[in-house]
């Protein structure tokens, strides 16, 4: 079901690049929002916006804010269609527009795209929540020194813009971060692509990057059931970089804070990931964290398929950690803190620093 309200907006709060953040009135009550310019136009103070209000009027973790659907003090906009492109992304929704892809014979990567013939081992970092891109891409940075060229592929299993991430333009701004790409019907990235494949083959050929991160946006559905989440996405991806002949590393999603038995230690969204859905194998990075704790995860593995498939090693992530800390960058994931959660983040650092080790070493 589609809430709508209609507000004025009484403040612009924050701007990056595709995003707006805004305060809106709605019937003499301040709520939060979001404008997309490029797709419902840009908003001033006093303008009257049309909001979908779903998310906040049903208490959905998903956004957490309003969203502009269109800017009724200017409903014909600047918008143009003379901009390149021919691929359509929010397919068959009221804000629907092309991008151009890499793969589209108009592109100047169409070439690159076919002439591509194998990853040749270059270290790919697999997530399931957005919260792991930091410490990963941090991780990358720290132990190469800053001289890889990190990539991060947004999926599209949960928010779609790539501009409502603040996370991903503060790690552009810091330089943790050096290019983006949304595959699927994400999009907003730098490089745009039609699904998973060319969009690791775009990472490599057109982005140039030494490693590529690949993460879902800000959101997660989970259902508490096997197989009805969104990060079960990460074995699916697996395979992926396995058939273009990469080298897959997984992340391992590790909670001693959430009180969710299903997410204790090792959670089941990763072992059902990996143990299931993946057909070919990775290496999952488990963190150096308290022994009991990591002999607990040990022992989850062992009792599940992915003992029998994928290789596990265990890597210090504490200079993820450091250079996020260095350099202001706040952790967050479910709303616990580095503090609150540390073996979550310190899981996602270990796996980047298994690529930059892959890297260090050829």
């Amino acid at each position: 079901m589609l809430s709508r309200s209609i507000g004025i907006v009484k403040s612009i709060d924050r701007a990056r690049e595709g995003a707006c953040e805004i305060t809106v009135e709605v019937a003499g009550q301040l709520r939060r929002a979001i404008a997309y310019p490029n797709l419902t136009a840009s908003v001033g103070v006093g303008d009257e916006v049309l909001l979908n209000t779903t998310a906040l009027d049903k208490a959905l973790g998903t956004g957490g804010v309003d969203f502009v659907m269109a800017n009724l003090s200017d409903p014909a906009g600047e918008q143009s269609c003379d901009e390149p492109g021919h691929i359509v992304k929010a397919r068959y929704t009221p804000v629907q527009h092309t991008v151009l892809s890499v793969e589209e014979q108009d592109s100047p990567h169409r070439a690159a795209i076919d002439d591509f013939e194998t990853l040749n081992g270059l270290p790919v970092v697999i997530g399931q929540l957005h919260s792991q891109l930091a410490p990963a891409c941090a991780a990358v940075k720290r132990r190469t020194r800053n001289q890889a060229r990190v990539a991060y592929i947004m999926t599209d299993s949960a928010a779609l813009p790539i501009a409502f991430s603040r996370l991903v333009s503060e790690l552009r701004e810091k330089k943790l971060l050096d290019v983006t790409i949304t595959a699927g019907q994400a999009f907003g990235g730098e490089y745009e692509a039609v699904n998973i494949y060319t969009a690791i083959i775009a990472a490599k050929e057109v982005a140039n990057a030494d490693v590529v991160i690949i993460c879902p946006g800000p959101g997660h559905v989970g259902t508490g059931t096997k197989l009805g989440f969104s990060a079960i996405e990460q074995g699916e991806i697996v395979n992926a970089v396995n058939l273009l002949d990469g080298n897959a590393i997984a992340i391992a999603r590790i909670s001693y804070a959430d009180e969710r038995q299903r997410h204790q230690g090792l959670s089941h969204h990763t072992l059902t990931s990996l143990g299931f859905v993946a057909l070919s194998g990775c290496t999952l990075v488990l963190p150096m964290i308290d022994q009991m704790r990591l002999c607990m995860i040990q022992e989850q593995i062992a009792h599940s398929p992915v003992v029998y498939r994928h290789k596990v090693r265990i890597l210090d992530g504490a200079c993820g950690i450091a250079e996020l800390q260095e350099k202001g960058v706040r952790m967050s994931s479910m709303g616990r803190s580095y503090e609150q959660d540390p073996e979550f983040f310190l899981s996602a650092a270990a796996a980047g620093a298994l690529a930059a080790e892959i890297i260090i070493n050829n």
